[in-house]
């Protein structure tokens, strides 16, 4: 049985209540955005992204949004023009602040993970001005995963496109950073495999985990990075131990 850890107060779940409501905008035409939305993730700077339809990932910072949910109400948030999040002016605004951004993935989204660099960890690799990720920067990612096998990664204070990675034949249905700062993403698909990825090597793909006969729904680090765990089709459960090297 299911519970949960001593430090959450479970009667305070249940007086939980709703705050906002987020709606993606009809675009029938395009067909970006207007269809289900099939994920949402919060970022470690307080920011947050939610697929909304067929292409699109909307990028944003909570504060703001709370704030605008507080002052106007639940209703259509997203949708009404007087109510948008104002964008910030690059020149103007703080080194890594949060800002709004509409990010045109290319294909339908099935997943997405933020991922953030540690300062204070040392790199693995040797020659560190030849990698476009280093340790030391505060580096923070948005991993988003496609119905054609294809994963991208972005900078969420720019909402530029970094990395395109390339490996899996079919829909990517979750990511996952390790929580330690490593930057090392697992993703989990329909191919029935999960990868690991070095995005401070550039994308390296280090390694193909097998073992799951179906698909493969969904992957999760245990708290000190140490273990995977997959669950996919046909009631299958996998646990991996992750050694230093991987």
């Amino acid at each position: 049985m299911a519970s949960f850890p001593p430090r959450v107060n479970e009667k305070e779940i249940v007086r939980s209540r709703t705050i906002g409501e987020l709606l993606a905008p009809a675009a029938p035409f395009d067909k970006k955005c207007g269809r289900e939305n099939w994920t949402v993730a919060f970022a470690p700077d307080g920011s947050y992204a939610w697929s909304q339809g067929h292409r699109t990932v909307k990028l944003v910072p909570w504060s703001q949004c709370l704030k605008n949910f507080l002052l106007h109400g639940t209703k259509n948030i997203t949708n009404s023009s007087s109510l948008r999040l104002s964008r910030q002016n690059s020149d103007g605004a703080q080194k890594n602040k949060p800002r709004e951004h509409i990010i045109d993935c290319g294909d339908i989204v099935w997943s997405l993970a933020f991922g953030s660099s540690v300062p204070e960890k040392q790199s693995r690799c040797v020659n560190i001005e030849w990698h476009r990720f280093r340790f030391g920067q505060d580096q923070l990612l948005l991993a988003t995963g496609l119905n054609n096998g294809r994963i991208k990664i972005w900078d969420v204070y720019t909402g530029k496109l970094l990395l395109n990675l390339v490996d899996h034949t079919e829909v990517v249905r979750d990511l996952t950073f390790a929580p330690d700062g490593s930057l090392i993403l697992v993703s989990a698909s329909r191919d029935k495999t999960l990868r690991v990825w070095d995005l401070k090597d550039d994308g390296n793909m280090m390694k193909v985990l097998r073992g799951h006969q179906n698909w493969v729904y969904s992957c999760a680090f245990s708290p000190d990075s140490s273990m995977l765990c997959s669950v996919g089709a046909s009631k299958a459960v996998c646990i991996k131990v992750l050694g230093h090297s991987l």
